[in-house]
C-alpha cells in the first residue's frame, strides 16, 4: 500500500510531463522487474523492496489506466469503456487465484513462481501499450493540436473529432497549467471533495476485508486450507461476473443510482453476514458471495468512472493522482485496523456492523454530494459542480 501511495504520487507528475503512454509504459517496466526480483528474493530485506517497486507500479497504473481511457472514450460510453479496466482487474485476480491454487501444491518454493509469474502480464501491458494512440487531451495541453485531431478522427469520424477538440480546447485556452495545491482553491474544491470521498469509501465499505481475510473469515467457519483456496478462487469468480453487471449498467442508468443502490445493498447484507457469522452458518459464504456481487456491480468499478472523469482538464493529473493516494491510504487503514477491530470487538462478526454503519454513511454522501456524469463531455465537467 505504501508503494502504491508512492506510485499515485508520482504518475501525476510523470503523465502530465511525458503523457500517459511514456509513464504507462514506465510502470509496466517496473512491475515485471519488481517482479521477477520478488521471486528471486534472497532476504525477506530484499522481498520487502521489491515488493514496494511493485506496489509503485500498482499505484501508477490505477491513477493511469483509468484516466487515460476515460480521456480516449465518447461521452456515451465512457462509464462502460472505464469499467473495462475494473473487469480487466477483477480477471487479473480470478487467474492469479487460479494459478496459485495449483502451484501451492508444488512445495516450500511455490511462491517465488506466484509473484516472478507477474512479469508475464507485465510484459503483454507494454506490448499493448505500444499500440495505443496518445491522450487527445494530454497533445492538446501540449500544443499538439494535429497529433490530437488524428487521434480523434482514429475514435470518430471527421465531424466528432472536429466537436471534441474544439470542447478539449476551450478550457485549455481558459485556465493555464496550475501547481498541485491549486486543486483547493474554492472553484475546484467540490469536485475534489467528491473523487476524495469517493475514493475513501470504495475502501472504508469494508470490501476489501472480504478479499484480504478470505482465509481467516473461512477458517473460523471450519473450512480446510484446500476449501479456503477455493473460496478464493469463487470470490474471484464472483467478482468478475458481476462486474459485467455494471459494464451494462453505468451508461443506462448512471453513475449515481448505482453508487447509491450499492452503498444500500451492503448496508442491509453486512448484517446479515454478521449473525450468519456469529451462527457459524455454512451459509455465510452465500451472503459473502452476495456482498462481492454487489460491490462488483456498483461500487467497486464505477468509483474508478467517477474518479477518472469528474475533474476539470487543468487540474485532472493532480487531482486524480489525489484521490488514488486517498484511497490507497483508506486500503492501508482498513487492512491493518481489521484485526484489531476483531480483537477490541470480540468476534469477527462483529466487525461487519461497523462496515454496515459507513455504507449507510456513504449512501448519504452519494445522495448529497455525487452529481451525475452520465453523458456529459469532460470538457464541461467544470460546469456540473458549480450548482
Amino acid at each position: 500500500a505504501i508503494g502504491c501511495i508512492a506510485g499515485c504520487i508520482s504518475a501525476g507528475r510523470i503523465s502530465g510531463r511525458k503523457g500517459r503512454r511514456s509513464a504507462l509504459r514506465i510502470a509496466a517496466v517496473i512491475f515485471a522487474i519488481s517482479s521477477v526480483s520478488m521471486g528471486l528474493a534472497s532476504s525477506l530485506t530484499y522481498f520487502n523492496i521489491s515488493r514496494f517497486f511493485a506496489g509503485v507500479a500498482v499505484g501508477m497504473a490505477s491513477v493511469l489506466s483509468p484516466m487515460y481511457i476515460a480521456e480516449i472514450s465518447p461521452a456515451d460510453v465512457r462509464g462502460r469503456m472505464v469499467s473495462l479496466n475494473q473487469f480487466a482487474i477483477v480477471t487479473g485476480i480470478l487467474f492469479t487465484n487460479i494459478i496459485n491454487y495449483f502451484l501451492g501444491a508444488n512445495g516450500d518454493d511455490a511462491w517465488r513462481w506466484m509473484f516472478a509469474s507477474g512479469a508475464v502480464p507485465s510484459m503483454l501491458f507494454f506490448a499493448g501499450i505500444i499500440i495505443l494512440p496518445e491522450s487527445p487531451h494530454w497533445l492538446v495541453q501540449k500544443g499538439q493540436i494535429e497529433k490530437a485531431k488524428k487521434v480523434l478522427n482514429k475514435i470518430g469520424n471527421a465531424s466528432y473529432a472536429e466537436k471534441t477538440l474544439q470542447q478539449i480546447q476551450q478550457p485549455v485556452s481558459e485556465t493555464n497549467k496550475i501547481p498541485f495545491y491549486s486543486i483547493f482553491r474554492p472553484q475546484f474544491i467540490k469536485p475534489v471533495i467528491a473523487g476524495a470521498g469517493l475514493a475513501i469509501f470504495q475502501q472504508f465499505c469494508g470490501i476489501n476485508v472480504v478479499f484480504n481475510y478470505n482465509t481467516t473469515i473461512f477458517e473460523s467457519l471450519g473450512f480446510n486450507k484446500n476449501d479456503q483456496l477455493m473460496q478464493t478462487v469463487f470470490t474471484g469468480a464472483v467478482n468478475m461476473a458481476f462486474t459485467f453487471v455494471a459494464m451494462a449498467l453505468v451508461d443506462r442508468i448512471g453513475r449515481k443510482p448505482l453508487m447509491f443502490t450499492g452503498a444500500c445493498g451492503l448496508a442491509v447484507l453486512y448484517v446479515f453476514i454478521a449473525q450468519a457469522l456469529h451462527a457459524g452458518s455454512i451459509y455465510s459464504s452465500v451472503v459473502l458471495l452476495a456482498a462481492i456481487g454487489v460491490y462488483a456491480s456498483t461500487i467497486a468499478p464505477v468509483t474508478w468512472v467517477l474518479i477518472s472523469e469528474i475533474f476539470p482538464g487543468d487540474i485532472r493529473e493532480q487531482a486524480t493522482s489525489f484521490s488514488v493516494v486517498c484511497l490507497w491510504t483508506a486500503y492501508f487503514v482498513l487492512t491493518f485496523t481489521f484485526p484489531v477491530l476483531a480483537e477490541v470487538m470480540g468476534d469477527i462478526a462483529n466487525t461487519f456492523y461497523i462496515y454496515a454503519g459507513i455504507c449507510a454513511a456513504g449512501a448519504l454522501f452519494i445522495h448529497y454530494k455525487i452529481s451525475e456524469t452520465k453523458g456529459i463531455a469532460l470538457a464541461d465537467m467544470n460546469k456540473i459542480f458549480r450548482h
